[in-house]
């Protein structure tokens, strides 16, 4: 994939441009395999570890809440270091604490483990906007972040079919064998790819006492979080993710249930859903040049309803072609969030993406616990009623958005005009 962008660049800096964007792209794989495994795992894990399935999906909630907060520290570390050795030291350690998942003896056990396992997943979604920002040509900026999220797409797709299968045919212990050992395969790889050089980011360049670090890493967030039109891009990829990925969650018990009774295995082929995301998440590039953020966030909020509602018809066919508009809008909304930060932040841009992505997955880890007050009540249904209270959130946001950039717009003009 990264060959499509060669053509852009000099001649000699293409190679080392295009192991960074491979390298990058298999470690968010490799991460995003760890972090959605455990969901096409559910029913294994409420059977091994005596919970319910509802239950279960508090598994995915605090890999999730500890990654959405450890995204700001990395953040820090990464403009002190340097991008390369955050990332590197995280995806070993991830390498050794699936270790634990094998040790793991009760659900309490497996949720701390998870919680530990959330702030090793942080580093790399953290730093690799930042990092693609420094190191490449801006001309391969929007086409490798459409890539490197098409990365993430794939990574969740095979995460989740993978837990699935081995849920299926794999006890506990084993699955987690599994999982360790493509781990290791993986971070290996991208060991080898990494450049080893980097073009070091500002901060990193100058020595200055402890508290006055302190107070530029504040400052650097605080610059961000007042930022009307930043805190509601924020907002936007939170509501979309807390949707989304729990919907796939409570999907997988309903398809479980009367009248489908999906084995463990089939109940994760709903996942394959992701690949229209993928291809939306590629494609996102042009759109957002041709069409603009604006008009691309209103219409995948649209989409993201429609695919919400037509799962209510609860056929097979409904459900499926649902899920494929839902998971479509999803990453269409998720790629231009990503597109605006990258593009806005001019400084503390590590900041400007942790904080976008604390933000995400602070909302899948509130997405589980909120959608499930609904299913309690009526199953799908009910979680189709909480999704689409979600929804109206996010339309108030986008509008907002599109207030405050006519107002920044008309700003602009009337300053040019005088």
């Amino acid at each position: 994939m990264p060959d499509l962008l060669a053509k852009e660049a000099p001649e000699n800096q293409s190679g080392g441009e295009q192991r960074l964007i491979w390298a990058l792209c298999l470690a968010s794989i490799v991460v995003y395999i760890n972090l959605y495994a455990v969901q096409g795992m559910l029913p294994l894990i409420a059977e091994h570890f005596n919970v319910s399935g509802a239950k279960a999906t508090l598994i995915l909630s605090v890999t999730s809440f500890s990654l959405a907060f450890s995204l700001l520290i990395y953040a820090v570390i990464s403009d002190r270091v340097g991008r390369l050795a955050p990332i590197m030291v995280s995806l070993w350690m991830l390498v050794a604490s699936n270790l634990l998942l094998i040790l793991a003896r009760d659900f309490d056990a497996l949720l701390l483990v998870r919680l530990l396992q959330g702030g090793l997943l942080a580093a790399v979604p953290a730093i690799a906007m930042a990092y693609f920002k420094e190191q490449l040509p801006a001309g391969f900026l929007l086409k490798a972040a459409g890539i490197y999220i098409m990365a993430n797409s794939l990574g969740g797709i095979g995460g989740r079919l993978m837990g699935g299968l081995l849920s299926q045919y794999f006890t506990w212990e084993q699955a987690m064998m599994v999982n360790f050992s493509v781990t290791l395969v993986g971070i290996s790889i991208v060991t080898y790819l990494l450049p080893r050089r980097e073009i070091k980011c500002a901060a990193t360049q100058h020595s200055t006492s402890v508290i006055n670090k302190i107070k530029h890493d504040i400052g650097g967030f605080i610059y961000h979080l007042t930022d009307p039109q930043m805190r509601l891009v924020y907002a936007i990829g939170g509501l979309a993710f807390m949707m989304m990925v729990n919907q796939f969650s409570f999907i997988q018990l309903h398809l479980m249930d009367e009248p489908y009774n999906f084995s463990r295995f089939a109940a994760t082929l709903i996942f394959l859903c992701y690949l229209s995301g993928t291809l939306t998440s590629y494609l996102s590039a042009k759109w957002v040049v041709k069409f603009g953020a604006q008009r691309l966030f209103k219409g995948a909020l649209v989409v993201m309803l429609l695919g919400t509602l037509l799962t209510l018809m609860d056929n097979l066919l409904c459900i499926t072609i649902g899920f494929l508009l839902t998971a479509s809008g999803f990453f269409l909304t998720h790629s231009c969030c990503n597109s605006f930060v990258a593009i806005r932040a001019s400084t503390h841009r590590a900041k400007a993406t942790s904080l976008y992505l604390c933000s995400y997955y602070l909302g899948a880890s509130l997405g589980g616990p909120y959608l499930m007050i609904f299913w309690h009540q009526s199953e799908w249904q009910g979680v189709v009623i909480g999704s689409v209270g979600l929804l109206s959130l996010l339309l108030v946001a986008i509008l907002r958005l599109t207030h405050h950039q006519s107002k920044a717009a008309e700003q602009e003009l009337n300053t040019q005009t005088q």
